[in-house]
């Protein structure tokens, strides 16, 4: 950072660590222990689509990489795009293979960052249930090299569970790095693995 960047106010992006998301496994266990929330075995990946052909190899790539064991049962990984235009895509595991499920989502972040491709990336995201059929989401920010809960109502529109946001927060600390600015925990309404 240099000096006119001190005089403007300006700080450095926090260089994204993606190695963060190997604590989500053991964050689960502490998270059901605290609150109930179970994995569900979905977890995705978000970002900006690019066009071009080297973007698209490497969309290809990690379809070929993630789909690799579908002949031995294993869940083909799924695109979509949302109605911001960003592309996700989704990896399923079975509910118990937290650690398989991030080991996905790193290499997806990887290979994406990897392919100069990293300034695309704006999030990952892993999937929990909780009793009465609850959602939750586990959201790393990218850009930030921090998680934050998400929590939908349930059936309602658009509308979150502040208390259980915090409440989260508050259980997890130890165990993720957790953004502090509120103001960032952006709500990623309808997004799969959710």
């Amino acid at each position: 950072m240099g000096l006119l960047d001190a005089i403007l106010g300006r700080s450095k992006p926090v260089r994204p660590d993606l190695d963060q998301l190997f604590a989500v496994p053991s964050a689960a266990l502490t998270l059901q222990a605290a609150t109930g929330f179970t994995p569900t075995g979905r977890g995705s990946v978000c970002f900006a689509g690019v066009e071009g052909g080297g973007f698209a190899r490497l969309q290809e790539d990690v379809r070929e990489l993630l789909d690799a064991d579908t002949e031995r049962g294993g869940i083909p990984v799924e695109f979509s795009r949302d109605a911001y235009g960003y592309t996700w895509l989704l990896a399923t595991h079975p509910a118990d293979d937290t650690a398989g499920l991030v080991n996905d989502l790193h290499a997806v972040n990887t290979m994406l960052q990897d392919g100069g491709f990293g300034p695309h990336l704006l999030c990952s995201l892993i999937g929990f249930r909780g009793t009465e059929g609850r959602s939750l989401a586990l959201v790393y920010l990218y850009k930030r090299g921090t998680f934050y809960p998400f929590a939908p109502l349930p059936g309602a529109a658009e509308k979150r569970d502040n208390q259980l946001e915090l409440q989260v927060r508050g259980a997890l600390g130890d165990d993720l790095r957790v953004e502090k600015d509120l103001s960032r925990w952006f709500p990623v309404w309808g997004a799969p693995g959710l």
